[in-house]
């Protein structure tokens, strides 16, 4: 018989110790990679790959100690923790963009080669690696009719679109190149500031000492865990995943070619939704410190709104490189067919959600 859901109340009680090891375990990680990234340079040429891995680590920690202290904070001292956690959510932030443009820049090249039938990468990339540009060249696109899960065939113009691909990457690359320069010179300013200096040596006094409130060692930390997986089936139940179960959303493609550059409105409830999955998943790895039971549903879940954000957020960057003064009309072609391309992914993603979520889950541990 299939076991449930992976659910922290299905655990033996877990006292306050755990949320205390935990939160020292990642306050170490955290030193130990700001430690890295100071002995590389900082991103010198010499060390930017170990640097680069660095600052991810440093990032990979802080979203742990800030998800766990939402999550915990009636164990945890009220003052000290709602003063530490917007302060660890803006570092986080701000090492993230550098990798996030790199990320989109790879992803929508990809695109285009494949949209417009190039076998070698445009000419603004011919010197740049392909590693992470194929990687995602063919994940399937919304289902088809039959809601096989495969990308319908795509018939833009070849001809227009091989025309404009190539202005359109080298578009996309001066844009996007120029926001990861700017966003890498942020993330160094930021790391040689005093308000990170002030977040490091909070998470110093927290790696040796966790500031618990005198009522947390008699209490059981599975209520607010449960709590934290009871606010991610409430928004998953209030996504539309009716809509995401057709081949083909038009209201996001419409919305998404319009003038209007706000963030796109049904997206939100979406990446809200991976926040919280994230929360849950921080929650669990309290609940586990050895190793967190395997369960698909939630592995699958996750993989497919990671996959969501990632599609819109590079449908919004080619809608607005679409929106550049004086563009040619190839190229503004080009970066159409792109955005529909990416918006596709959005869909897909989404029906990939829907699908995994709906099945019955499966926990090994």
């Amino acid at each position: 018989m299939a076991q449930q859901h992976l659910d922290p109340r299905n655990s033996t009680a877990v006292a306050a110790d755990a949320l205390a090891g935990y939160l020292r375990t990642q306050a170490t990680e955290f030193l130990r990679a700001l430690r890295t990234h100071r002995e590389t340079g900082g991103g010198a040429a010499s060390g930017a790959e170990e640097s680069s891995d660095a600052a991810l680590a440093l990032r990979r920690s802080a979203r742990r100690i800030s998800g766990t202290l939402h999550t915990f904070r009636p164990l945890l001292d009220a003052d000290w923790s709602e003063s530490l956690r917007p302060e660890l959510a803006w570092l986080s932030g701000t090492l993230g963009r550098e990798h996030a443009y790199a990320a989109r820049l790879d992803r929508l090249v990809a695109a285009l080669n494949r949209l417009s039938g190039a076998t070698a990468a445009l000419p603004s990339q011919a010197g740049a690696p392909m590693a992470g540009r194929t990687a995602g060249a063919e994940r399937a696109g919304p289902p088809g009719p039959g809601g096989t899960g495969t990308r319908a065939p795509a018939t833009p113009d070849r001809g227009n679109l091989t025309i404009g691909a190539a202005k359109a990457g080298a578009l996309l690359d001066r844009q996007l190149t120029l926001a990861r320069t700017r966003a890498h010179s942020a993330a160094l300013q930021a790391l040689g500031s005093s308000r990170f200096h002030a977040v490091a040596d909070s998470v110093a006094v927290l790696a040796s000492e966790v500031p618990l409130t005198p009522t947390a060692p008699a209490l059981d930390l599975r209520p607010l865990a449960a709590a934290a997986h009871d606010r991610l089936r409430d928004a998953v139940a209030g996504l539309p995943l009716l809509t995401a179960g057709h081949p083909y959303n038009a209201e996001a493609l419409i919305h998404g070619l319009s003038p209007d550059t706000a963030p796109h409105p049904q997206d939100a409830p979406w990446h809200q939704v991976r926040l919280l999955l994230r929360l849950h998943r921080y929650a669990l790895e309290v609940l586990h410190p050895q190793a967190v039971p395997v369960d698909v549903r939630l592995l699958a879940a996750g993989e497919a709104l990671n996959r969501h954000r990632d599609a819109s957020e590079a449908a919004s960057a080619a809608a607005a490189a679409a929106r550049t003064p004086r563009i040619a009309p190839a190229t503004a072609y080009a970066l159409g067919v792109l955005h529909a391309d990416q918006r596709h992914e959005v869909e897909a993603a989404r029906f990939a959600f829907q699908q995994s979520w709906q099945k019955e889950a499966v926990s090994t541990s």
